[in-house]
């Protein structure tokens, strides 16, 4: 799943950046099936994060205060915000910010999907030191924090949080500052993921079993059907506006469906002898993949990207082959990767 949400988010990127707008048409089936998958990505992306970081903390079945993965979580949380920032870096003088525009800094302080993985990473932890010491089950913490995510949404979406708090804190909690990935809903999605997370760590076989991925996929069947019918809900909780909007619809639309999607994975991986050496780098590389397509795309303070030289001026055929190409090189990127750490820890095995 890993993955692919993460080749998913390449060609996704690599798209957007490069199909002209003479291409993009709504009543096209292709595109709409394509603007779909793209909003599915980072809902993926995200509910795969907190399915994997739990699922190995738990797995680790140790209290709070000696489990590995507390130390592992708080590096993740510092090492994905700060790649977070680097590459929204204003300047690549460093430390010269003298020429800095107005519209650069907007840049740097908008939160994406790094910062947001990160601080949710960051708040998992603290929800299960809470089941811990609570002595909860993890999904009597982690279900309502999804919701309170969730359900505060569209209020916290309509606050001007920028008359509250500097630009660098607002753009956590709302799009108003440019943020792409605001805290509201997107940790939801990671807390989503965390449930499954920790039952997947509480009964280790049971992704191998059938019933499991039907179960799963009924489940997301459920939300997903229920986000159709959600309208009476959202109108009355904030307003007909907000209903219109259809933001709880989307939420849970999203959630059943990617719950559909782990299903239709899990019970594949259940026919397949063995996965791909290739899939399982890939979804072990997925930050080193993610930062460096973003630097070929849309450049840093240190290198030009693509979009400034060929933003929206592609056709489809030239867009398909360009995010093909970009797909390719991340795959054989991350397979010289690994033979080279393979070389590496070799020669120091053999001293």
């Amino acid at each position: 799943m890993r993955a692919f949400a993460v080749l998913m988010m390449v060609q996704g990127h690599t798209v957007d950046v490069l199909l002209s707008n003479d291409h993009r048409l709504p009543d096209s089936p292709f595109f709409a099936v394509w603007l779909f998958m793209r909003g599915m990505t980072a809902p993926i992306f995200m509910f795969t994060a907190g399915t994997v970081f739990i699922y190995l903390f738990r797995l680790a079945d140790q209290p709070f205060k000696s489990n590995p993965r507390v130390a592992k979580g708080l590096k993740r949380f510092l090492l994905l915000v700060c790649i977070g920032y680097l590459l929204r870096y204003p300047t690549s003088a460093i430390f010269d910010f003298s020429n800095v525009s107005e519209k650069s800094w907007e840049i740097f302080f908008a939160v994406d999907v790094l910062h947001l993985i990160g601080f949710g990473i960051l708040f998992l932890i603290c929800a299960a030191f809470i089941a811990e010491k609570l002595k909860l089950p993890d999904y009597l913490v982690f279900t309502p924090s999804a919701l309170f995510f969730f359900l505060l949404y569209p209020l916290a979406n309509n606050i001007s949080w920028i008359e509250i708090f500097p630009r660098f804190i607002a753009g956590y909690f709302y799009k108003g500052t440019g943020s792409l990935f605001p805290l509201f809903p997107w940790t939801g999605y990671l807390f989503c993921g965390a449930v499954l997370g920790s039952y997947l760590a509480k009964n280790p076989a049971v992704f191998k079993t059938s019933e499991f991925s039907f179960k799963l996929f009924i489940a997301g069947l459920i939300i997903f059907s229920f986000s159709f019918f959600i309208y009476p809900a959202e109108k009355f909780l904030y307003g007909e506006l907000a209903a219109n909007k259809s933001y709880l619809g989307t939420i849970f639309l999203r959630t059943g469906f990617v719950l559909m999607l782990n299903a239709a994975v899990s019970y594949i991986s259940i026919r397949i002898n063995n996965i791909p050496r290739t899939i399982i780098l890939i979804g072990r590389n997925t930050l080193l993949i993610y930062v460096i397509h973003l630097m070929i795309l849309y450049g840093s303070a240190w290198n030009p990207g693509l979009n400034r030289l060929f933003e929206k001026s592609f056709d489809v055929w030239n867009t398909i082959g360009t995010a093909l190409a970009m797909i390719i090189s991340m795959i054989m990127m991350v397979l010289i990767v690994n033979k080279i750490n393979n070389k590496i820890r070799l020669r120091l095995k053999n001293g």
